[in-house]
């Protein structure tokens, strides 16, 4: 298959498999799990229960090791990165893959001397979640949690007979200690910034989303926007709480985000599995949204334009602390595929494409619609049998089906369309009356739930495919 991204000044994102890379790391996990009961259990239960894999929980991997695991490592693609663990231990990351981070604990000169072969033995496995104290209610294990509440690290830990399995929660994070002096040299340590987290998290919550004028709804949420910032102390953290409650938002329009997030939270695991979010925008504000975006620490990541006959672009983002990602996506007429549209206001279509009519008649996603779809990674055939088994909800064909690679959506979820805005589609002539009166009595398709199954650190997205179920969800089809 050919590279499915394109160039996006001024980086260039080729995204490349690491087959040798993921091996090697598999096979960490798995010694992990060969020494601690509870987490080879788990492991069985997120397959069977959630339609999970083990490994896309993994925040990082601390293994025993010297100068030449370094050198392994970066042999496989990973680099050191500049935080430390346990205050000099080396962390390696992997920029060009979805890979754990990898801790390296310097090699115990006695138990050589002893004659123990412990060399890269996995010393903890730790597994990420929303919330340390749900995943220990709904494992009635009572584990003794550090960290302050709403902290930027929290973490406990559960004995194994030769690994630990450390659970640990993040918001705007990226170190390993649960009371960092660099932040609180920021003044994010205080006394009040639990409280003042909260409370910028509300703002966004309790912010309205629903406004007859577009253009006042995307001035009120850029000036929103800088008051959540300030009231949490910083743009990362503000970035962590913002999409909570977006999730949050399109949780409460998808009825198989319900049950997906309820099958996961039975194992006290929330969304920590999250891939990229799918905000669908108008050309007119396209500009303003990411830069929005970027004002929470957002960087342009690869630009999609499928090509003169597509009739859409997106742009990917990624913020670097928090590891969101969002997938934005416009409508372009076949003589703009080359133009900058993420700095670059576009007018209005004549006839809007399938992402210029969703906006039209659900809204913007950054408002009144919410994300047009979540994708998170799971165990593919597994979320598919289970979603099914348990709730009935069927899952369209797959638009991508590689080995590195596997997208479906969930059925969709029909919305109601506000008259307002069924009406003015009918005015402009963007649907028929057939179609209006249709969409009028059983409205349309608004959101899904993704099923994504990525192997070998595939990183990037398959174009074709995108451009194949874009067209195939316009409700003009139908």
């Amino acid at each position: 298959m050919s590279q499915v991204t394109v160039p996006a000044s001024p980086s260039t994102f080729e995204w490349r498999r690491w087959p040798e890379t993921e091996a090697y790391v598999d096979g960490l996990i798995a010694r992990g799990l060969e020494g601690n009961a509870f987490a080879a259990t788990l492991a069985e239960r997120l397959r069977g229960e959630t339609g999970t894999r083990f490994k896309v929980w993994v925040d990082h991997i601390v293994v025993r090791g010297g100068p030449a695991l370094g050198r392994k490592l970066s042999a496989l693609g990973y680099e050191r990165e500049s935080e430390s663990h346990d205050v000099s231990n080396p962390v390696f990351g992997h920029k060009g893959g979805m890979f754990p981070r990898v801790v390296i604990v310097p090699a115990d000169a006695q138990a050589g001397a002893n004659g123990r072969d412990d060399a890269h033995a996995v010393l903890e496995l730790a597994l990420k979640c929303e919330s340390v104290a749900a995943f220990s209610r709904a494992h009635d294990l009572g584990l003794e949690i550090e960290g302050v509440p709403l902290g930027p690290y929290r973490v406990a830990r559960i004995a194994g007979v030769s690994t630990t399995l450390a659970v640990v929660e993040r918001r705007a994070y990226r170190g390993f200690d649960p009371f960092p002096s660099d932040l609180v040299r920021e003044g994010r340590m205080t006394p009040s910034a639990a409280r003042d987290a909260l409370a910028a998290r509300e703002l966004w919550e309790a912010r309205r989303r629903r406004f007859d004028d577009d253009e006042e709804g995307i001035a009120c949420t850029e000036r929103l926007l800088n008051h959540v910032i300030e009231r949490a102390g910083s743009a990362d953290l503000a970035c962590h709480l913002i999409f909570e409650v977006e999730r949050e938002y399109w949780q409460s329009r998808n009825r198989a985000a319900r049950v997906q997030k309820a099958r996961q939270d039975r194992l006290g695991l929330g969304w920590a599995n999250h891939d990229h979010h799918t905000f669908r925008c108008s050309r007119r504000f396209f500009p303003r949204i990411i830069a929005m975006f970027q004002r929470l620490g957002f960087e342009l990541r690869e630009r999609f334009h499928a090509g003169a006959q597509a009739g859409w672009g997106a742009q990917i983002v990624e913020q670097p602390v928090t590891g969101i990602v969002i997938f934005a996506d416009l409508d372009l007429a076949p003589e703009e595929a080359d133009c900058d549209f993420t700095h670059l206001a576009l007018p209005e279509l004549e006839r809007p494409g399938t992402v210029g009519l969703w906006v039209a008649l659900h809204g913007e996603s950054i408002l009144e619609a919410g994300m047009h779809h979540l994708e998170a990674q799971f165990d593919f055939d597994r979320l598919r049998d289970g979603l099914k088994a348990e709730a009935n909800i069927d899952t369209m064909p797959p638009f991508s089906n590689f080995p590195f690679l596997r997208q479906a959506f969930t059925a969709g979820e029909r919305w109601a369309i506000p008259p307002r805005r069924l009406d003015r589609a009918l005015e402009r002539g963007w649907i028929t009356a057939e179609q209006h009166a249709r969409f009028r009595e059983e409205g349309t398709i608004g959101s899904h739930l993704e099923n994504l199954e990525r192997t070998e650190g595939y990183k990037g997205f398959n174009q074709q495919a995108v451009s194949a179920i874009i067209a195939a969800t316009d409700p003009r089809r139908y």
